[in-house]
């Protein structure tokens, strides 16, 4: 029998950036690009925003994590974690959907940096007026 199965799937994005999460049998180690998530994230707020998908559901032991994130930074990259996380515990067990849901960690976080605009100097800055 074949132990790298996946059972769920999930795709999460934050900001820039956008997590793969690949879920399997396990005892609760999360790996995110190839290091531990201790090692990947050293700020204990991050940790707990990633591993928070696993203690609303209450399943910290029963799967193993492995996470393929790229872009934005830190912040973006866990909460992309978090998001992706829960996608794919909702797709292994349809009754961990309405706790995600109520946690607030099925839903996609919409703010991003706003734009630059033209002929200024950042998104809202403007340049200094003079009366005279």
């Amino acid at each position: 029998m074949v132990k790298n199965i996946n059972l769920g799937i999930g795709t999460g994005r934050r900001k820039c950036a956008i997590a793969r999460v690949f879920l399997r049998e396990g005892t609760g180690k999360i790996i995110i690009n190839q290091k531990e998530l201790k090692e990947y994230f050293p700020i204990e707020d991050l940790v707990a925003k990633v591993r928070k998908p696993f203690l609303v559901t209450d399943s910290e032991n029963k799967f193993d994590a492995f996470i393929t994130v790229v872009g934005g930074g830190p912040t973006g990259q866990a909460g992309a974690c978090a998001h992706g996380l829960a996608r794919a515990l909702a797709q292994i067990d349809p009754a961990n959907h309405v706790s995600l849901k109520s946690n607030g960690l099925l839903t996609r976080d919409p703010r991003m940096v706003e734009r630059k605009k033209y002929g200024q100097r950042g998104a809202r800055r403007r340049f200094q007026f003079s009366k005279r």
